[in-house]
Formats: structure tokens, sequence, C-alpha cells
């Protein structure tokens, strides 16, 4: 059963231009967005989890579709 999607393309697309211009070079401002994003969405984050996460979306070239997963993963229901 595939599980819906919480974030549209745009949004996906608008975060990931905001980590693109920021160049990803530090992460834990990086991983500071994505924790705003989910939270001005209703979830909640480990700032941990953030920050691994960042990594891994790095590492792919801030492809879409890692971070739409990766942001599927953090997102914890408050």
């Amino acid at each position: 059963m595939a599980m819906k999607e919480r974030f549209s393309s745009t949004e996906l697309t608008a975060l990931r231009n905001d980590l693109l211009q920021g160049g990803l070079i530090d992460s834990r401002e990086a991983a500071e967005l994505l924790q705003v994003f989910l939270m001005g969405r209703g979830y909640g984050v480990s700032p941990q989890a953030a920050r691994d996460a960042v990594g891994r979306v790095e590492m792919s070239g801030c492809s879409l579709p890692v971070l739409q997963h990766e942001l599927e993963d953090l997102a914890l229901v408050m």
C-alpha cells in the first residue's frame, strides 16, 4: 500500500531551492531549515535526525525524491 505524500511538489521545490541557495554549506543551518519547514506544517522533528537527513540529502545532490523521502521519514505527528 503506497503512503500518501504529505508535502506538495511546490513545497518541496521551494524548500530545495532554499537549501541550494544556502549552498548546504552549514549543515546545522540546513537542518534548522528542515525543522522550520516541518514545524510550520504541524510536525515535530528531532534535531539530530534532521542533521542526519541533511547529510543524505546533500549526498544525493539535493534530489527531490530523496528530499521528499527524508521529510516523510522525519515528520513526527504532534
